[in-house]
This record gives C-alpha cells, sequence and structure tokens, in this order.
C-alpha cells in the first residue's frame, strides 16, 4: 500500500509556518509515501515566489499543485522552466509556462501520477478539464505511473462531484482545492477512487478564507473595494491521507484531517506515534 498526503491551499505565512514546524512530524505519523499540496496562496495569500516554492520543497513537500492564482506573483514564472515538481492547470492554453502533470517517485519506491486541472464553472474560460484531465491521466500513465491522483481546482460543487464520477475507477484519487472551506463529504467511490469536494485550507481559520475578517465584512457591507491582508489567528492544516493500492491503482481508504496548532505540538512531542 502506498499512502499519500495531500495538504489543502497554502495562505500566506501562516500556513507555511505550521508546514515548518510540523510537516515532518505528520508524515511520520500517518506513515506517509508522498506529499502533494497546493501552493498558489502561499505568498502572502496570492501566489507563489520562487523562494518560498524551495522553502516547501524544503519542509518536505514533493509535488506542487496551483491555480488561478499561479500567477500572482510574476517572479514565479520563470521557475516553471527549472522545477517540473511545480505544476499548473494543464487545461490553461498551450504555451503557458509549465506542465499540468509529473510522475513523482515516492518513499515506497512507487511512481505516483500527479495531474492538475481547472474548472471553468465561475471561474477562467479556458480549456474543458474533463477532456484534458483524461489526456494527462494517459501521460503520467505512460510514463510509468501506478497511481493517479488529481487536484481539481474549481469553484462550482457540482462540477468538483461531476469530475470525480467522470474518474472513478480510473485514478486512486480525486480531490477539489479552491475554495478553502472543507467538506466533509470524503469518501471511496464504487470503483475505487477516492474523493472529497473540498480539502480545506492550511492557514488562518480565523478568517475569511484566509482574509482578515473586517476587510471582507467592509466590502460586502459598502461593495466598496478593500486592501485584503493575510490573517494570522487560529492556524490551522487542512488535509486528507489517502491510502492506495499501487497493484490495481485504487484507493482503499481516505481519511480527512484538520490539525490545530496544539495537534502538531503534540505530534511534534511524540514524532514516533502511528495511527
Amino acid at each position: 500500500m502506498t499512502r499519500l498526503l495531500f495538504i489543502g491551499d497554502i495562505v500566506g505565512k501562516p500556513g507555511r509556518e505550521l508546514l515548518r514546524r510540523g510537516l515532518a512530524a505528520i508524515v511520520t505519523h500517518h506513515r506517509i509515501d508522498l506529499v502533494i499540496a497546493n501552493t498558489e496562496n502561499s505568498a502572502a495569500g496570492f501566489g507563489l515566489t520562487p523562494d518560498i516554492a524551495e522553502d516547501l520543497f524544503e519542509y518536505g513537500i514533493n509535488v506542487m499543485t496551483g491555480g488561478n492564482h499561479t500567477w500572482d506573483k510574476k517572479e514565479i514564472v520563470p521557475y516553471f522552466a527549472e522545477q517540473p515538481r511545480l505544476l499548473r492547470p494543464a487545461n490553461y492554453p498551450a504555451g503557458t509556462p509549465g506542465t499540468g502533470a509529473y510522475v513523482a517517485r515516492a518513499a515506497n519506491g512507487v511512481l505516483v501520477g500527479v495531474v492538475n486541472v481547472m474548472g471553468r464553472v465561475f471561474m477562467t474560460a479556458i480549456d474543458d478539464p474533463f477532456r484534458v484531465v483524461v489526456e494527462q491521466i494517459e501521460k503520467v500513465r505512460a510514463d510509468g505511473a501506478r497511481l493517479v491522483f488529481v487536484d481539481f481546482h474549481a469553484e462550482a460543487t457540482s462540477e468538483k462531484v461531476a469530475m470525480g464520477w467522470h474518474l472513478d475507477g480510473r485514478v486512486a484519487a480525486v480531490v477539489g482545492t479552491h475554495t478553502h472551506v472543507a467538506t466533509a463529504d470524503e469518501r471511496v467511490l464504487p470503483q475505487g477512487t477516492a474523493y472529497i469536494t473540498d480539502v480545506g485550507m492550511t492557514g488562518p481559520h480565523d478568517s475569511v478564507i484566509g482574509v482578515e475578517r473586517q476587510a471582507v465584512i467592509q466590502r460586502f457591507l459598502t461593495g466598496l473595494p478593500q486592501r485584503f491582508e493575510t490573517a494570522s489567528e487560529n492556524p490551522r492544516l487542512n488535509a486528507v491521507v489517502v491510502e492506495a493500492n499501487e497493484t490495481t491503482g485504487r484507493a482503499v481508504s481516505i481519511e480527512r484531517l484538520s490539525v490545530s496548532t496544539h495537534d502538531l505540538e503534540a505530534l511534534i512531542a511524540q514524532p514516533a506515534a502511528t495511527t
């Protein structure tokens, strides 16, 4: 069996600090073979920089996925040519920097294909993710992937649920990102694909999806532009652990994690604990 950890959208310094302090302990505690994370909001809540990406790799993330905020920090654009483990949605137009799939070798030696696509409902009008994702799955399988993990970065729950059913039996997991609010619908679908509509957010949870509350409330009250700053209160890690059989390519379980700073300190104090 192979155990995969997927970390929900990392938001700003509070999210990064959680991983700096405790990712190694989480990996040990849950016996993780490969770590994947959505990192498109890691730089002050909007975008990603090369320096921050390097820090996140150093903390223990193996593959990073993105979404509609991938390009918010322009200095990330040339970094895609240097770092194939940083993905952007595969259904962006041809010629967009970077790629949407990568085959990683897990700690147990199993090759895992990671695919990143983005939805279109209430999002950017890009290529069809339902078609492109199948092309990318075929590509990573041709490159030797025994397991395939899909991050579907989308707004509409209906589009995410449809993608889960579309890929049931074709991949080990389909997880949703983007809304920063964890859903409680994790399950293994009938043909063996682990699914959750949204993994949630790794960052400040006493906020409005990572942003200081009052600025967002004023925006709703007045309709006027506000300066959005990343919040800091109540940092918490949202993630899922997927256990999959590399022989069949299917999942056997999916577990949702919600880890507070207190929880993390307990894990750090007992790094050898197992579930």
